[in-house]
């Protein structure tokens, strides 16, 4: 677990590391202190991309390892924008699903979550 990424909430693990894989839970839009990052849906989408890097790396592995994420937005208009910031991030482009949901923790717009290989 690092410190370099707020947990909201402490039933669960920011990720689980197996031989094979690392199960990243889903990050949203916050700083360490868990402030919630204001901005446009890029600059959101920036942060919860580097809050799985930071949980990544503390797992031994990166970005760049990264085989698969899931993308959650509560507002479809925003998927050109998400996906706009997220393609400067993941240019492997691992594999992905992008679903609107009615609601997320805390209110935010964006929380994406990731597998990567060790």
């Amino acid at each position: 677990m690092t410190d370099s990424v707020a947990a909201v909430g402490n039933l669960y693990s920011q990720a689980i590391k197996t031989p094979t894989a690392i199960y990243c839970s889903g990050q949203i839009p916050c700083d360490v202190q868990g402030n919630l990052v204001e901005g446009t849906i890029q600059e959101k989408t920036a942060a919860c991309i580097k809050n799985l890097q930071a949980v990544l790396e503390e797992a031994g592995s990166s970005i760049d390892k990264v085989v698969k994420v899931n993308v959650f937005i509560t507002n479809m208009a925003n998927f050109g924008s998400m996906n706009e910031e997220y393609g400067k991030w993941f240019v492997g482009k691992p594999a992905r699903s992008c679903v609107a949901v009615y609601q997320l923790p805390k209110g935010v717009d964006v929380e994406i979550e990731c597998i990567a290989l060790p």
